[in-house]
């Protein structure tokens, strides 16, 4: 239980090596798997897992290697966290940036194939928002953690109205 098979630094080797390709990969197969989560999303995130473990471990079941590959996540993950904090250029790379999806009631299907986005992704959304139609829209934007966030249009300036006077 408390035997280790291999040295603690491998370990710690296997848990960075580990975390820094599930965060490219993570990072490359867009927004969407990191704020919605579909059931096919679901289990492809625990096979990932799964199929991750023995190289991070060696084929060691001990309790001590265990704990040493879950602190090696941790402190990779307050680390690049630490890091993206002290560096914007690290942070867009690691996050990305919002993007447009909708702008003044078009639709970029050059965006939503980028993000691998349906229309039906989209629409969801803006039902969400309150809204039936993208020509309702003034922007819709994916956000960084995958989010979709959609402002809408004046009504009245959507229904060819002028403005109401405030004054």
């Amino acid at each position: 239980m408390f035997q280790l098979s291999v040295p603690w630094w491998e370990f710690v080797l296997r848990g960075f090596v580990v975390y820094v390709f599930l965060l490219v990969f993570l990072r490359l197969t867009g927004r969407r798997n990191i704020g919605q989560y579909d059931p096919f999303d679901l289990v492809l995130l625990l096979i990932l897992s799964n199929a991750v473990q023995n190289s991070m471990n060696a084929g060691d079941n001990s309790l001590v290697g265990g704990l040493i590959s879950a602190l090696t996540l941790i402190g990779c993950h307050l680390l690049i966290s630490q890091l993206a904090w002290s560096n914007p250029r690290l942070a867009r790379l690691l996050d990305g940036t919002p993007r447009a999806l909708i702008r003044d009631g078009r639709i970029d299907r050059a965006a939503m194939r980028s993000e691998r986005l349906t229309l039906d992704d989209v629409h969801a959304a803006l039902r969400a928002a309150g809204c039936l139609n993208a020509h309702e829209v003034q922007v819709a934007t994916i956000e960084t953690n995958g989010q979709i966030t959609v402002v809408l249009r004046n009504r009245r300036s959507a229904q060819g109205l002028p403005p109401d006077d405030v004054s």
